[in-house]
């Protein structure tokens, strides 16, 4: 991932020096179970992790000539270590590292990802406390509705947030999964105990049943996950970018001191960083068909899936790190204009509270039919007309002025109406 979109404490879990620290150290935890088993002397193994090092540079020039990461590594490792480098890598085939290592790479990237989305949520969480009776127009299809509050529209955000906390936590337990079981995965050069010792060390679970590589369901899971919550973002700041709409204007994206939003217009407020999610989210819903497309593998392996992981796993983790902490940002400054929020309501006349009038005709004995063509006839006389009051042209229908009081009518454009059970919603989520 550029270096635009990458926050440190993630880039730096996929750095090549990081990749090849994680590689030592499964290759060190290899040699410890070994030697705990009696398979290769204990003196060995304290001059392996006494001298056991790298060069990430050396070992990108020793590929050059040997065309295969791992033997350049190992070579470089050996450089270092001398005789008793002899019993490193002893009866595993790359994949036994790559893979346990990639595992402990991702669940390394879980946890940062899962202690953002945490942020996230609180922001959220926050907002929505302080919009629970925020009233403004609910919208179908883009049209107007009937009366919401914005804190009803955050408590979905947070739903589905707190959701993918639950995913993560499930995904935790998939992809920590280590694999060290030799050529093929039949542990003919290994013993099982090994594998369940080394990824005991590590922290993993042994793959129940490798191949030469753990099977690549795994981190499509993994991929589908983080482009679920790429998704879930995209909702969040499309419905920023609707609201902020000139014609709108009822949420805004901060707009920093020093800001330009046009290099030609300098009137320019734009949701940039919402586009920017929209666009991110694209990104991971294009690696997540990749990884999908990953899990069919020649055999017992081969390597078709080893170019695309190498970026779309670090992009993924990447992305939905700087995704997340982009909406926490945007979701703790986001700017509330409520008076407009008020005036959009009300526009035409309060438009929106058609069902309530219909409603009140109908439990106090109309049809639905002549309810409905009565209630329908005025909103649409008052319809994106500049002087259009819907309230106005219904109190003037003689139907109505001879089926409601004044104080009942008035009670159909009340919209506390409208809130009484939201209090439900809210407390399901701790709002």
């Amino acid at each position: 991932m550029i270096e635009r979109y990458t926050l440190p404490e993630m880039g730096r879990l996929w750095t090549d020096r990081h990749k090849y620290q994680t590689w030592l150290q499964v290759e060190i935890a290899v040699c410890e179970a070994q030697a705990e088993l009696g398979y290769i002397p204990a003196d060995a193994v304290k001059e392996i992790k006494a001298k056991a090092n790298f060069d990430a540079d050396r070992v990108n020039e020793i590929e050059l000539t040997v065309k295969h990461d791992m033997i350049a590594f190992l070579t470089n490792v050996n450089e270092y270590v001398g005789d008793a480098g002899r019993y490193i890598h002893l009866g595993l085939t790359s994949s036994d590292v790559l893979d346990t290592a990639l595992a402990v790479q991702l669940v390394d990237s879980l946890e940062i990802i899962q202690a953002q989305l945490e942020e996230a949520i609180q922001a959220i969480r926050y907002q929505a406390q302080q919009h629970r009776y925020t009233i403004m127009s609910g919208r179908t299809h883009g049209i107007h509705a009937e009366p919401i509050t914005f804190g009803f529209k955050l408590a979905g955000w947070l739903a589905e947030m707190l959701r993918h906390r639950d995913r993560l936590l499930n995904l935790n337990k998939t992809i920590a999964v280590g694999k060290i079981s030799g050529a093929v995965g039949t542990y003919a050069n290994v013993d099982p105990r090994i594998e369940a010792i080394a990824c005991q060390k590590l922290g993993l679970q042994p793959d129940c049943a490798s191949t030469q590589v753990i099977s690549r369901d795994r981190h499509a899971e993994f991929s589908q996950v983080l482009a679920l919550i790429g998704a879930s973002i995209e909702r969040f700041a499309v419905e920023i970018r609707n609201l902020q709409r000139t014609d709108v204007l009822e949420v805004e994206e901060h707009f920093t001191k020093g800001q330009k939003g046009s290099s030609a217009m300098p009137h320019k407020r734009n949701p940039i960083r919402s586009e920017r999610l929209t666009g991110m989210a694209r990104l991971l819903r294009g690696y997540a068909t990749t990884a999908l497309e990953n899990v069919a593998l020649w055999h017992e392996r081969d390597i078709s899936h080893s170019a695309a992981e190498r970026v779309l796993l670090p992009d993924s983790c990447i992305l939905t790190h700087f995704m997340l902490r982009e909406i926490t940002d945007l979701t703790k400054n986001l700017l509330v204009h409520t008076h407009n929020m008020e005036r959009n309501l009300y526009c035409y006349g309060g438009v929106v509270f058609s069902q309530q009038v219909l409603l009140g005709l109908v439990t106090k004995g109309l049809s639905r039919e002549d309810s409905y063509a009565i209630v329908q006839n005025a909103a649409h006389l008052a319809w994106n007309k500049t002087d259009g009051d819907f309230r106005k042209l219904i109190s003037e229908d003689e139907t109505v002025k001879k089926t409601f009081s004044e104080e009942e009518l008035a009670a159909c454009f009340d919209p506390n109406k409208h809130l009484k059970n939201l209090d439900q919603i809210y407390q399901r989520l701790g709002i």
